[in-house]
């Protein structure tokens, strides 16, 4: 049998991590599930981190955070995620390795970086140790051109 994706490849691991990186957003993120929902499709758009076709409603939201969600989650919806969660207060950090791989896969995809040591340098610090293998495993992905 010829597999494709490796079930402990990186880009398996990213996919098992998003719900859990939609999961804190929604847990972390202040209001209820349906302006929750609208925050994360607004700054997408504002931030220009994707083009939601139509805000999700708290069902989707709620829906996307399953852990069998993993290829149901739009990369936009990950990526801005990421984007809000990297600047909270709280300084949420991912729990697990799966959701550290989300991590460092959407902060690759949310800049524009032009080597591994720049996009380390530019994480928060108290994600810097954390994300260290994870943005190395997801910058090699990006080398092989999978991120694009």
């Amino acid at each position: 049998m010829n597999q494709t994706m490796p079930q402990d490849g990186f880009y398996a691991k990213v996919r098992r991590g998003l719900p859990a990186l939609i999961g804190q957003w929604r847990r972390l993120g202040q209001g209820d599930e349906a302006r929750l929902a609208l925050i994360l499709a607004e700054t997408a758009r504002v931030a220009k981190l994707g083009q939601p076709e139509a805000t999700p409603d708290a069902a989707t939201l709620a829906a996307w955070s399953e852990p069998e969600a993993g290829d149901a989650i739009p990369l936009w919806a990950a990526r801005t995620a990421t984007f809000l969660l990297v600047q909270m207060p709280a300084r949420p950090l991912p729990q697990g390795e799966d959701e550290a791989c989300a991590w460092a896969y959407c902060w690759l995809r949310n800049r524009d970086f032009p080597d591994h040591a720049s996009a380390e340098a530019a994480l928060p610090e108290h994600l810097r140790t954390l994300l260290a293998g994870p943005l190395k495993a997801a910058w090699m992905d990006r080398q092989g051109l999978r991120l694009i």
